[in-house]
């Protein structure tokens, strides 16, 4: 079997099933995180992004590969998440730029492509590293520009692309030295690997057998509780439980041992129209409930929570009562609201922490972190929410950062990144802003700002491992400084006051300790106590951000 030109059918068939091969393998990705830290999302936001893209080309019914190539990049670059899903989008963003104006393409241009989106990958990142996702796409499309120059067969040529992008996602721990020290491959490089090969088994008529488990359809187990026509039989106020809640547990057997029939019985006192669907590595939710946030925060007690979703079917059954009715007038003309100087947009995981943020000045806080990058559209909403001259994003974490200058590169209005990785960077950003000073001198003192304070973090460890030097056991607790590991201990309050001791200096006025779900308030108070009888001269202030997986951030300033 060979073929010599790829239409826009066929380049659909390989984007859909690219990223179903990459949705059932989307666990085994998240599980190459580096660190030990139980919050690997590198898979979920890969999926997330490429679902995105994938749903675009659903929508298109064309023979032409640009138009095709093109809903691909406009829904990769608007459901981008994290840094993997970011240079995901711009991989395909220049292979669509590249074949544009072709209805079909041969094997050279074909290959070229693969290699146009390589050059605007590299161009979109800063600072580029070597044994990354980045490397298998640049080995991969040299393969297959060289390949291109003898074959004309494109499945050939595709092969070619597999058969690199394998070879060189072995090779990205002989050129990122972290990787080789704890024994893993890329993690974005897989999941690349896992589109790649996806394309490929479309091209040859072939299915692949998965590692990763699939969840039965949640949509299709609920579709009767959606769609029936019986909003019309009932009152707005009869409704009970108010919120439909979607989302999918993470499970981390660490935390707590899963029994579906147990968390199905336990889920069922928070609402109704409940329904759980699990495998050994996820269990997917769906529940009518009047409080979400408890239903969630229950279910964390298993695992980290993705794939939120949260609607309020009050609202929805007034709209659709309201959709019923003959309108008889038509409505008054809405008066646009006048904009301000200057909107704030941050990002937070926390109920707490957006509370800390909103009392010093935010805007609008995306709920996101850790687990649940906010896409590229997310920070594009909020910005024109804002309604705002100028837009500071403030994303408070490393794998935001390129969404949200993505998302500056596309509003409308004038927005500033401040690159904030951290919650403390992102707080000691914001208390330097002046509504007073013009854009270009709340910039810089923001920047400034964001690098004089320290930032720690407290979690646990999920497997044993040996980084920097440091013995690391499943289960221990680990003190994380400015994003590296350097204490753990087996007890929680020991390994806070070992990290404590590294990030006060001399220097050092404030100390702020931002309490998550899993510490307890007697240990963080203790944990205060600790730090003014040993600091005399450092000030401690103790906040409950009910951040999930982190039981303590940390900032010294």
């Amino acid at each position: 079997m060979s073929m010599r030109t790829l239409d826009g059918k066929a380049f659909a068939d390989m984007v859909l099933y690219g990223a179903h091969h990459l949705s059932q393998n989307a666990n085994v990705v998240d599980a190459l995180n580096v660190f030990p830290v139980p919050d690997g999302d590198t898979g979920t936001n890969m999926n997330l992004s490429m679902t995105s893209g994938a749903k675009e080309v659903e929508q298109i019914d064309t023979e032409n590969i640009g138009k095709v190539a093109a809903s691909l990049s406009r829904g990769l670059l608007m459901g981008a998440r994290g840094n993997s899903g970011v240079i995901l989008s711009q991989l395909f963003r220049g292979f669509g730029k590249s074949i544009e104006q072709k209805s079909e393409i041969n094997a050279k241009e074909f290959a070229a492509a693969f290699q146009a989106g390589v050059d605007t990958a590299y161009k979109a990142v800063m600072k580029p590293v070597e044994g990354t996702i980045l490397t298998v796409a640049k080995d991969a499309a040299k393969k297959a520009v060289h390949t291109a120059q003898t074959e004309t067969d494109i499945i050939s040529v595709m092969e070619a692309v597999v058969s690199e992008a394998s070879a060189s996602l072995k090779r990205t721990p002989e050129l990122l030295p972290v990787l080789k020290e704890v024994g893993v491959v890329d993690s974005g490089g897989k999941g690349l690997l896992y589109v790649y090969e996806g394309f490929l088994a479309s091209l040859k008529g072939e299915k692949l057998s998965d590692k990763g488990a699939a969840l039965p359809s949640l949509d299709d187990l609920v579709s009767a509780e959606h769609h029936k026509n019986a909003q019309s039989q009932m009152n707005t106020e009869d409704i009970e439980f108010g919120y439909c809640t979607e989302f999918m547990v993470k499970l981390d057997q660490g935390k707590r041992s899963f029994n579906e029939d147990t968390f199905r019985q336990d889920l069922s006192r928070f609402g109704d129209s409940l329904l759980v669907v699990s495998d050994e590595n996820l269990s997917k939710v769906h529940i009518h409930a009047e409080y979400p946030g408890e239903v969630m925060t229950y279910a964390q007690k298993y695992g980290s929570l993705i794939n939120m979703k949260i609607e309020n079917m009050r609202e929805q059954h007034s709209a659709i009562l309201s959709q019923n009715k003959i309108e008889t007038a038509a409505p008054a003309p809405k008066t646009a609201a006048a904009k301000q100087p200057y909107g704030i947009v941050t990002v937070a995981m926390g109920e707490g922490i957006a509370e800390l943020f909103e009392s010093i000045g935010a805007t609008a806080v995306i709920e996101g972190g850790q687990t649940m990058n906010p896409s590229t559209e997310d920070i594009v909403q909020a910005i024109q929410d804002a309604n705002a001259e100028t837009v500071v994003i403030l994303p408070n974490n490393s794998n935001i950062v390129m969404a949200a200058n993505q998302a500056a590169d596309v509003a409308e209005q004038n927005v500033i990144v401040i690159p904030t990785k951290t919650v403390p960077q992102g707080m000691a950003a914001l208390l330097a802003f002046n509504p007073a000073l013009d854009a270009e001198e709340n910039e810089t003192n923001m920047l400034e700002a964001k690098d004089d304070v320290k930032s720690g973090q407290i979690t646990y460890a999920v497997r044993d491992t040996n980084i920097d030097g440091i013995d690391i056991k499943k289960g221990d607790f680990m003190g994380i400084l400015n994003g590296k590991i350097v204490e753990t201990a087996p007890e929680q309050l020991t390994a806070a006051k070992k990290l404590m001791a590294k990030m006060i200096d001399e220097d050092s006025e404030i100390v702020t300790i931002i309490k998550g779900e899993d510490a307890s308030a007697e240990e963080a108070e203790e944990l205060a106590k600790f730090i003014s009888e040993t600091y005399e001269e450092v000030e401690v202030e103790v906040h409950n951000g009910n951040q999930p997986l982190y039981s303590y951030i940390l900032a010294a300033e």
